[in-house]
């Protein structure tokens, strides 16, 4: 079988069960017409319009598990579903879904079936439902949802949707926003480019650029260049253009067509020479210091007038690269007081000895990038120049150069830039910290280089989500860390094996009564809500570990859950001087209630045999700045966070050794990690941040100096200095940056009486310590 399912992508509420399950079986390819009325699907010559028989009739082409009796049952709340608007109707409903999924993975059975299908469908096409589900109420009914929605199959479907909504705005003459497509776009025409200089490692900033390329070369049939612009020997290297690649490649980012700027550095030089021939552009040997205060005040170059001849003689000594002619650059005949001062005679060309790593001693002048983009845009046929919005300004000079030269217009289409909050952007502040010693390199994980956030765990769809979320917004703001992270924790979840490990500081041996008496091995999920992510073998043994942190938090005989065994009650403890826990007697009491115990608790077997433990290291970092935004005049060194990495050794249980590296797991009660590879015989994890508050706040003490004159019996010194390490807060003291002046308080800084009189409770200042 092999049909074609006809949608309109303006239907409310669109058919998502028939479009997901066309994709999820193959045996339906999307059609989307903005004039088809419903959903029909046309295969083997018959029309079916009813989309419950459409997800039958692909399941059982599918070859999807039988369904059983239930099945009918999820086909009728479906049809119900869209139609119920009382809210307790609807709460009923899903707490009836979410008490059937708590122990199954799927609706009906232990493969996915049409029921789920024809169910998803129906929770998707209800915003007030998604909304609902968003509220962490229903756990398992949103795991199973985020499931469905997040396979491979069912992206595709949501992103047909996406484009087509897209291809129909793009017919809109109102169309000028990003999520309307770009401005005068034609199918099968639109060039894209991506144009990194090669003088260093990509940014998290430059990934909004090439992912923006690609988006909108895909979105409409066409085709995105990579074009380095190796415009300026003297930082330019060819490693460079193969680690660039190396970082698109790691984005799933490829060009259609690579090419250099110096592959028309004839051409651009001939440019050069018909802009002086016409007078729009001069040889001016001002020195370079007076000439940015010139081109400030508003000053014309005593040389804006000169002949054609002595300006193309100077162009001449500049090329020969003669003494005299590194005095000299050529800069175009604009304007000398416009308001926009980057239309005030711009440099086009300058003079550079060093040799080209590809054209070698050819070119002793080269010409500038403003100069050199929009003529290459338009040879290469480039339609769209995506730009951020701080070369706006530039704009109209892009334009000029174009003109000028009587070349073919493109289309510009701004972005605002991506600044995250502690993080440096700066390719010089970041070699100062490479060149110190602060970082173990450029694909470090506390560095916003491609390679350092991939290396701390970020996926490529986490970071392609969230930079199409943005938009053509031109707001410049400091985003903050906790939206991309959390985007990345839906990625991983679902995936993610689950291991367990345990800190060594101090840990604690306990004795099982009840427990086998040689070990036992078993086999049990590595991710007990999706089984495909396969098996992990787990030893049972009557001599465990746990964590000393875990132990401390026992009370004489509390019932504890032993996750993945079963209920144990704390019998007894042995405490040292110190008051550390050394050892612990359980006695195993399976046929407990673990919903009813406090405490579920990660363990491992001591080792005995084969069934050693595996030695790791756990990594976290910092921010490496304690500032969230570093202005142009401050200097980093002054803000620079005493310690970014924590290392943690810790035991991990042996399924761990089964990793290569680049895999990401999720210690359980710990987090997510991705292993880094072994070192010294040691396991290296790294910390991936969830988007939760205390995966992502600085773990550097804020510098939060005493109030002057506040009173010294306000709290013990010692409570005070333990305050002050935990970068609490106290009472006094005003948690903003602020440039705002420090003024007395008004009322003084003693306690403010309050005479008033009231039967309320007495309630402790929440900022006092």
């Amino acid at each position: 079988m092999s049909g074609v399912l006809t949608l309109t992508p303006t239907a409310s509420p669109f058919p998502w069960a028939a479009a997901a399950i066309a994709t999820y079986t193959g045996k339906a390819s999307l059609n989307f017409d903005t004039d088809a009325k419903g959903v029909t699907l046309e295969t083997d010559g018959s029309k079916i319009t009813a989309e419950d028989e459409i997800v039958q009739t692909l399941a059982k082409a599918g070859g999807l598990a039988d369904d059983s009796a239930k099945t009918a049952a999820y086909f009728a709340l479906a049809k119900t579903l869209p139609t119920v608007t009382a809210f307790p109707e609807i709460t009923a409903a899903l707490d009836s879904l979410d008490d059937h999924l708590a122990f199954r993975t799927f609706l009906v059975g232990h493969d996915i079936t049409a029921a789920d299908w024809i169910v998803w469908g129906a929770l998707k096409g209800s915003v007030k439902i998604v909304g609902l589900l968003k509220n962490n109420k229903h756990p398992h009914l949103l795991r199973w949802f985020s499931h469905i929605e997040s396979l491979e199959s069912t992206q595709a479907a949501i992103a047909g949707l996406a484009e087509a909504k897209s291809a129909k705005a793009r017919n809109n003459k109102t169309a000028a926003s990003f999520a309307l497509g770009l401005q005068n776009a034609k199918e099968g025409e639109v060039v894209t480019r991506f144009p990194p200089e090669p003088s260093g490692y990509l940014h998290i900033g430059h990934a909004k650029a090439a992912m923006l390329n690609q988006y909108f070369a895909k979105m409409y049939k066409g085709k995105m260049i990579i074009r380095f612009d190796d415009t300026n020997p003297t930082k330019e290297r060819t490693e460079f253009e193969e680690t660039i690649l190396e970082d698109l490649a790691l984005l799933d980012i490829h060009g259609d067509k690579i090419t250099h700027t110096s592959d028309y550095f004839d051409q651009l030089y001939e440019y050069a020479l018909q802009m002086i021939k016409t007078g729009k552009a001069y040889a001016d040997n001002t020195p370079q210091e007076q000439m940015r205060k010139e081109r400030f005040d508003g000053i014309a170059s005593q040389h804006r007038d000169d002949s054609v001849e002595d300006n193309l003689k100077h162009f001449a000594e500049m090329t020969s690269g003669s003494e005299e002619g590194t005095k000299w650059c050529i800069r175009a005949k604009i304007s000398v007081d416009n308001p926009n001062k980057a239309l005030r005679d711009p440099v086009i060309y300058r003079t550079n000895l060093l040799p080209h790593h590809r054209t070698g001693d050819k070119w002793k002048v080269y010409p500038t990038y403003d100069f050199a983009c929009p003529i290459v845009d338009s040879i290469e046929g480039v339609t769209h120049a995506l730009r951020t919005n701080e070369y706006r300004d530039r704009n109209p000079q892009y334009n000029w150069m174009i003109e000028a030269l009587g070349l073919r217009p493109v289309h510009i289409w701004d972005f605002s830039r991506l600044n995250f909050i502690y993080t440096l952007l700066s390719k010089r502040k970041l070699h100062w910290f490479v060149d110190t010693g602060l970082v173990r390199g450029w694909d470090d994980p506390r560095f916003p280089t491609v390679r350092g956030i991939r290396r701390r765990g970020l996926t490529v769809e986490a970071l392609r989500q969230f930079m199409l979320a943005q938009g053509p917004s031109q707001a410049i703001v400091s985003l903050e860390w906790d939206s991309l992270w959390t985007l990345n924790k839906k990625v991983i979840d679902p995936i993610a094996p689950r291991f367990w490990a345990l800190s060594k500081a101090n840990l604690v041996p306990v004795t099982v009564k009840g427990g086998p008496a040689t070990p036992e091995v078993k086999n049990v999920p590595k991710h007990k809500k999706n089984p495909e992510v396969g098996e992990k073998q787990t030893v049972y043994s009557s001599q465990i570990f746990v964590e000393q942190e875990d132990a401390v938090s026992f009370e004489d005989q509390e019932e504890v859950t032993l996750m993945d065994w079963g209920n144990a009650i704390v019998r007894s403890k042995t405490t040292n001087e110190s008051g550390i826990i050394t050892a612990i007697e359980m006695e195993l009491h399976l046929e407990g209630d673990f919903r009813k115990t406090k405490k579920k608790i990660t363990w491992l077997a001591q080792p005995a045999g084969e069934h050693a433990l595996v030695e790791t290291t756990l990594l976290d970092h910092d921010y490496l700045i304690t500032k969230k935004k570093v202005e142009e005049t401050d200097d980093v060194k002054d803000f620079v966070t005493p310690v970014t990495e924590f290392r943690e050794d810790a035991l991990a249980d042996a399924n761990v050794r089964t990793l290569v590296k680049g895999d990401i797991i999720q210690f359980e009660r710990k987090g997510y990690y991705i292993f880094d590879g072994t070192v010294d015989g040691r396991m290296e994890f790294i910390h991936i941040p969830d988007g939760r508050a205390a995966s992502i706040a600085s773990k550097a003490a804020p510098a939060t100096p005493a109030a002057e004159g506040a009173k010294k019996d306000t709290a013990p010194a010692a409570q005070a200095e333990d305050v002050q390490q935990r970068g609490q807060l106290t009472s006094k003291e005003t948690p903003a940056d602020t440039k705002m002046y420090k003024l007395a308080k008004v009322y003084g800084e003693d306690e403010v009486p309050t005479p008033v009189e009231t039967k309320m409770y007495k309630v402790k200042n929440v900022y006092d310590v």
